[in-house]
């Protein structure tokens, strides 16, 4: 492949739509070589926003608006890293000849449960917990006696863990009909799930490109109301089952085509595998890969955008933890304790302009075996202050 130089006329220019945390680091790796890059998102000041090479604040859900972006940038690819924006735009923007990563579709599909779990359990014949969509309470509450007690709701459209509840009895249905509403999204439609009693969850990160298909060791994470807290790599699993993981992934992974990364989440249940979702993007739980091998999972993407070859090398078992802000401030300051610059410790600041109470603010990074990873990144995390 030839490289160019960015700000030039023949510049190689990767446009982000979303530019938090994710996007940062892959702005970072696009920077490596040379790529230009321009970080858009609805506030300013964004992570990525700090490190590309141009930055734009737009309405993202405003379709015209980042349409206007897009055709004043003319990018080489456009990586939709939020679920939040217009697919119309990017439908748009493919028709008239960008390059959407993985592809409109995929983003369209991805973006909303309904389309996803629809086309993974119909379309694909994949294993998938037994689910309902609803749009009123009525129809939740017709859905919960269908499905059992307890099940999960989530809105069809949302991130991180924004409006999703565990229902453990009928009394809940109300409060998480109303907690729905906190949806980062659309969430005139809630889907109910059955609730797997699962041993165990996973990511399987899958990076693709035309020509091959290649996957990180698998990452066990644990979430908080949805939303990420602790992942680490890798998740032990027995060898079939980990094949298992992989066929499913690789055939929803084909199913949606084009290019990228895509983190495809799995619930274990002894030999079992079923699909949970998936992101055509890096995935939160895969910050870990910043510590566990030679090309991060934003370093895989990259690759794959531009078709380079995907190899690397799994340097051993590490673990990342989430921290997340306990104040609500205009100037955030993060208190960070030296121990997190240990040899086999680092920390990652993310440099967000605002902090509120919950909102991720930076992560710890462990690398050691995964008992001891996890716990030292659980330890710092509750030294940090901020």
């Amino acid at each position: 492949m030839v490289f160019t130089t960015p700000l030039k006329s023949n510049s190689i220019k990767i446009m982000l739509l979303g530019s938090g945390e994710l996007g940062k680091e892959v702005v970072m790796e696009a920077a490596r070589l040379g790529i230009e890059t321009v970080a858009v998102d609805s506030y300013p000041h964004a992570p990525a926003h700090l490190v590309a090479n141009t930055a734009h604040v737009v309405n993202m859900k405003d379709r015209e608006a980042l349409l206007e972006v897009i055709r004043r940038e003319r990018p080489s690819f456009i990586l939709p890293e939020i679920e939040a924006l217009s697919i119309e735009a990017l439908e748009d923007a493919e028709k008239e000849g960008f390059h959407v990563i993985p592809n409109a579709e995929a983003v369209k599909k991805t973006m909303n449960r309904k389309n996803i779990r629809d086309f993974a359990a119909k379309e694909l014949g994949l294993l998938t917990s037994r689910y309902r969509f609803v749009k009123s309470l009525e129809e939740l509450q017709a859905a919960a006696g269908e499905i059992g007690i307890p099940c999960v709701v989530k809105p069809v459209m949302s991130s991180s863990g924004h409006g999703q509840s565990i229902i453990r009895s009928e009394a809940e249905l109300n409060r998480a009909w109303e907690h729905a509403k906190e949806a980062r999204g659309d969430a005139s439609e809630l889907i109910v799930e059955e609730f797997i009693p699962f041993d165990y969850e996973i990511t399987l990160l899958t990076a693709r490109t035309e020509k091959e298909t290649v996957f990180c060791e698998p990452i066990g994470h644990h979430q908080e109301d949805g939303d990420y807290v602790l992942s680490w790599q890798p998740m032990a699993m027995t060898e079939a089952t980990l094949q298992k993981a992989r066929h499913m992934a690789k055939t929803i992974t084909d199913g949606l085509g084009g290019r990228g990364i895509f983190g495809v989440e799995f619930f274990i249940q002894g030999e079992e595998v079923y699909f949970s979702e998936v992101s055509p993007r890096p995935h939160d739980t895969g910050m870990v890969t910043l510590i566990t091998q030679s090309q991060s999972e934003f370093a895989l993407h990259v690759r794959a955008v531009l078709g380079l070859p995907l190899d690397f090398v799994f340097y051993g078992p590490g673990a990342s933890a989430a921290f997340k802000s306990r104040q609500e401030a205009s100037v955030p300051v993060l208190d960070v304790p030296d121990t997190a610059f240990a040899k086999n410790s680092f920390i990652r600041v993310f440099g967000k302009p605002v902090s509120h109470v919950g909102r991720r603010m930076a992560v710890a990074l462990v690398f050691d075996e995964v008992e001891k990873a996890k716990n030292r990144a659980e330890e710092i995390v509750s030294l940090m202050n901020g």
